[in-house]
């Protein structure tokens, strides 16, 4: 019963991000880049503060793999790498933090891109 109750907890959190990020789209004249970048600033900003290690605590993967889970991570690069290296840090925290994600999520976009053919869409 304890892990239905994890992934339970993992669903809701996941859906509680997604809903007004939909709510958002159909409701204003937002686009979804603009969502997609305000989810993550709020990331940076909750994992600036500390209060993101605590939702993933609670909430677990619901929290750490989404968008504003991404923002935490930079947050969170960013201040080990100040604390390491002073200032600099700043500039090269972040970036280093999510290289895996980013060379990962590059590449297989590339081999997708490879593989399949984008059609038109028909109105």
């Amino acid at each position: 019963m304890e892990l239905f109750t994890k992934y339970l907890l993992v669903f809701l959190f996941g859906g509680a991000i997604c809903v007004p990020a939909q709510i958002l789209i159909c409701k204003t004249r937002l686009t979804p880049a603009r969502i997609l970048t305000a989810y993550v600033v709020s990331g940076v900003i909750l994992g600036a503060v500390g209060l993101y290690n605590i939702l993933v605590d609670i909430f677990h993967s619901g929290a750490s793999v989404a968008l504003t889970g991404f923002g935490a991570a930079l947050a969170d690069g960013t201040k080990k790498a100040v604390d390491e290296h002073g200032l600099f840090g700043a500039l090269t925290g972040g970036v280093t933090a999510m290289a895996a994600g980013l060379t990962a999520a590059m590449t297989l976009s590339v081999l997708c891109a490879l593989i399949f053919r984008s059609k038109r869409k028909t109105p």
